[in-house]
């Protein structure tokens, strides 16, 4: 079966524990990045579907992922969360924009 996706680091060690053979390739940073877009996407899409806490761990993994290429280690974006969320606040409040005039 061909995938051609960004699996977990395990993954290749897992499918060969269960009998199979992974053919894998290392991505290059260009490709790596692609397809960590493209993994987040399928995350987010797999949440709205389940609305699994695993989903949104896995999509938490591919924010930290994605944090690391940008330079920012998991410490940091928790940091600059919080900086955010005390100027514009989080979502707690519900609050529903619906005009401005």
């Amino acid at each position: 079966m061909k995938y051609n996706k960004l699996v977990r680091d395990n993954i290749p060690e897992i499918i060969k524990e269960k009998g199979g053979q992974a053919i894998i390739h290392i991505a290059s940073d260009e490709e790596y990045l692609q397809k960590l877009y493209t993994k987040l996407q399928e995350e987010v899409n797999e949440f709205l579907q389940d609305f699994q806490t695993e989903e949104l761990v896995d999509i938490l993994e591919v924010i930290y992922a994605l944090a690391h290429v940008y330079g920012v280690n998991k410490e940091q974006l928790e940091i600059l969360r919080k900086e955010k969320a005390k100027k514009r606040g989080g979502f707690e409040k519900r609050i529903i924009l619906e005009e401005t005039k």
